[in-house]
């Protein structure tokens, strides 16, 4: 299986770019994105807790200024 060529050229930038340091925290926050992404797609919130209700039904009316 031969290496493609485009793909050493997107390895070489992103090295450039972000620095060997800064590499593995980019792929753990990625991780954790991808992570939260299909939680949210299953409908559970993290650890398996179901989602929170909507905060518009709980928001208390706003009070109205007296002249």
């Amino acid at each position: 299986m031969e290496f493609p060529m485009h793909w050493l050229i997107i390895l070489v930038v992103v090295l450039i770019l972000f620095g060997g340091r800064k590499i593995p925290e980019l792929m753990r926050g990625l991780g954790e994105g991808v992570r939260g992404f299909k939680e949210g797609m299953s409908g559970n919130g993290p650890k398996g807790t179901p989602p929170a209700q909507s905060a518009s039904s709980d928001k208390p009316a706003e009070d109205k200024p007296q002249s």
